[in-house]
């Protein structure tokens, strides 16, 4: 019994443990087959789905800058054009897959090798708004975009780093496009021009919500002159390459691209050859004034800075406009030096980068008094008044000179601006403020002196196409008062300290009567005195004026916009944006007075055998005089065609210093030599710059203009010329 009852037990645990093999199989045969139609399902019936998600995750999109339009001047010649560097990029998705000892030892490598600075590489590895980032030197590109760490690599150290790739996991070196500066004639221009720069966070921002797509992180943008203010037209259409990279973020190849499209190119109505020449007149100028000895200080000028504008009196179109100082405009090519950026800011370097010819505002001395002369023809005075030129004239208990107290007896408008008599003008500021404005508190007493300045532009921006330009300032009664507003508290309190230096009695004054237009004040107005200020441009714009009969043009550099195709885009044309009203007889009147200005008046010694019956030049010299400094030399000039004008400040006189400069300029404008007109020597072919276009060529070459050109140039391949 007991064998047969074990012999049972031993059976059933037999079935039970075949049981058990049999569920374990089963369960096993169900998972492989749910593993197989798991991979069956993933690979066969969506595997094209899956294998595109996956593509998507291993290719990504670099943007693809475009060439930037170039800057050509009225006949075709590059003031602006695009050259390539090797530039080496540091790929920042690759850099974070190394530990911080390894990233140390390549980038202290790669610093040594382009000579950059360990520490500028790692700020500009940082992404802009990251602690610790520096705005200008921050990445605001993708993160996924190749950071540039260096350009202008010599080719030697570029071929070295890409031969030893190895030893610079990360590091890309590439060929890439930059701004160049061809220079034709030895030209600056770098005020006109203006500079570019990294876009801003507050940018992308803002093309974004515009729907731009031609600005993106890694862009360059204009930030003055024409390449500011003509920036959307240069900039081109960025273009974008997918690339192929594998687990560690390395570039596999090329998975597509969009191609870039080129910017436009601007035609400027610059001139080379004339922008040439009036910036070497200009710096010879100043140079010569600083080793000219000052009658009345004694020393030598310190003429610390200057401005000079050629316009065709017509249209208001900029020939030539030229600045100093000045500075190189290549210093912001590859990124700008801290060091370099205190230097354009510096006052002690005399702060290159404003520029004097748009933002610089000075006394105008007695360039001021054709416009006057106008103003007093206008409202009551005639070309048959006769006015006491004496050596001075009163008031109150001050007396206010001549130029070196000189005397003429009496004389009419003509004579006075030949001799740039100051007590006639006196007279005349003088008559209208005690007849219209004697109760010094009246802020809204007439001036017809002062209307006449508004109406000649004054106190206002000219329009120029240049970004950052002045407003100048017209110190009349409404001004004076806001100026005593803003600056009573400041001054009182000075007035109540023990002193009775300049300064204090000064302060006291002007505590308890700031806000007055006194007759002083009135008489300073009328000969370019006092806290009337303008721009160089402004006044070149004025005398545009009287040349042209009384239309105020809206000076311009730009000339068109032409697509890299060769096709124009856009004509810039002359705008008129004022108007003087300034009848026939007065016009001629004030032409022939400052016609005998530069025959037989106060220019007539630096134009001596100037052809001036074939080129008929009138001027108009002055010399302001500045508190604490020494005067500021002017010229003012215009013939039929062009306005001249020459400002050296703290110069000294106005033909002394700027004189023979401003002669200079007009030999170059018409082919004067010696005393002979030679239109084959004139800086501008035929004398006034033509209407037509320059020619873009087949072969990416541009012409000067020809007579016969229309407003579409030639079809061409303009990204040849752009390289």
């Amino acid at each position: 019994m007991s064998r047969s009852g074990g012999s049972g037990g031993s059976g059933g645990s037999a079935r039970r443990s075949r049981l058990r093999l049999v569920v374990v199989q089963a369960l096993v045969f169900s998972l492989f087959a749910t593993l197989l139609g798991r991979l069956y399902y993933l690979q066969v019936l969506d595997g094209e789905e899956y294998q595109a998600r996956a593509a998507s995750q291993s290719v990504r999109e670099v943007v693809v800058q475009p060439p930037r339009g170039l800057i050509v001047d009225a006949q075709g010649r590059p003031l602006v054009a695009n050259r390539t560097s090797w530039t080496t990029s540091v790929d920042r998705s690759l850099l974070e897959r190394m530990t911080a000892s390894q990233q140390k030892r390549l980038l202290e490598r790669l610093a040594d090798a382009v000579d950059v600075p360990l520490k500028r590489i790692r700020a500009t590895l940082l992404d802009c708004g990251d602690p610790g980032s520096v705005e200008g030197t921050c990445w605001n590109g993708s993160p996924y975009q190749p950071v540039p760490i260096a350009s202008d690599l010599e080719p030697g150290t570029a071929l070295s780093l890409k031969e030893q790739a190895e030893d610079y996991p990360s590091v890309l070196v590439e060929k890439q496009r930059l701004r160049a500066y061809p220079q034709p004639y030895g030209v600056n221009a770098a005020h006109l021009l203006g500079y570019l720069s990294p876009v801003t966070e507050d940018e992308l921002d803002d093309a974004e919500e515009a729907g731009d797509r031609s600005v993106n992180g890694a862009s360059s943008v204009g930030r003055a002159g024409v390449e500011k203010q003509y920036d959307a037209w240069l900039r081109g259409m960025p273009g974008y390459r997918r690339v192929a990279v594998d687990s560690m973020g390395r570039v596999l190849g090329d998975d597509g691209r969009t191609r870039a499209r080129p910017g436009d190119t601007l035609v400027t109505s610059i001139d080379a050859r004339v922008q040439g020449v009036v910036e070497r007149q200009l710096a010879r100028t100043i140079e010569t004034a600083r080793q000219t000895v000052d009658t009345v200080t004694g020393t030598p000028y310190v003429a610390d800075a200057g401005a000079a504008v050629v316009l065709e009196a017509d249209t208001g179109r900029v020939v030539a406009m030229a600045s100093q100082p000045t500075y190189d405009p290549d210093v912001w090519t590859g990124g700008i030096t801290a060091n370099q950026l205190d230097r354009l800011y510096s006052e002690d370097a005399g702060t290159p980068l404003l520029s004097r010819a748009t933002q610089g505002q000075f006394a105008p001395g007695s360039t001021w008094k054709p416009f006057m002369t106008l103003g007093a023809l206008r409202n009551g005075y005639s070309t048959d008044t006769r006015l006491d030129c004496s050596s001075s004239f009163a008031v109150g208990n001050r007396a206010f000179n001549n130029y070196e107290s000189g005397a003429y007896g009496y004389i009419g408008f003509d004579k006075a601006l030949e001799v740039s008599c100051n007590t006639f003008f006196y007279r005349i500021g003088y008559d209208f403020w005690s007849r219209l404005g004697s109760d010094p508190t009246d802020v809204d007493a007439p001036d017809p002196l002062v209307s006449e300045a508004k109406e000649f532009g004054f106190g206002r921006r000219t329009g120029i196409d240049v970004p950052g330009e002045a407003t100048g300032r017209i110190a009349d009664r409404a001004w004076k008062r806001e100026y005593y507003r803003a600056q009573k508290d400041y001054y009182c309190e000075i007035g109540q300290e023990p002193g009775e230096d300049f300064l204090h009695r000064f302060a006291r004054e002007f505590c308890l009567e700031g806000a007055w237009y006194r007759a002083g004040d009135a008489v300073n107005f009328s000969i370019g005195q006092g806290d009337t200020v303008v721009t160089p441009l402004q006044l070149a714009r004025a005398y545009g004026a009287i040349a042209n009969g009384g239309r105020l043009m809206a000076p311009r550099v730009g000339k068109a916009v032409v697509s890299p195709e060769g096709r124009v885009v856009r004509e810039i044309e002359p705008r008129q944006n004022g108007t003087v009203r300034m009848p026939a007889e007065y016009q001629t009147y004030i032409d022939a007075a400052l016609g005998n200005v530069t025959s037989v008046g106060t220019m007539a010694w630096r134009m001596g055998g100037f052809p001036l019956d074939q080129v008929p030049i009138r001027s108009k010299t002055g010399s302001a005089e500045v508190y604490g400094k020494q005067s500021t030399s002017w010229v003012a000039s215009y013939s039929d065609d062009y306005v001249v004008v020459m400002m050296v400040s703290q110069g000294g006189t106005g033909s002394g210093t700027s004189g023979p400069a401003i002669r200079k300029i007009w030999e170059s404008l018409y082919g004067v030599r010696g005393e002979a007109v030679d239109p084959g020597e004139a800086a501008i072919p035929g004398v006034v710059a033509p209407d037509a276009l320059p020619t873009f060529a087949e072969d990416g070459s541009i012409l000067p203009p020809r007579p016969d050109t229309s407003g579409t140039a030639q079809t061409t391949d303009q990204a040849g010329a752009a390289e």
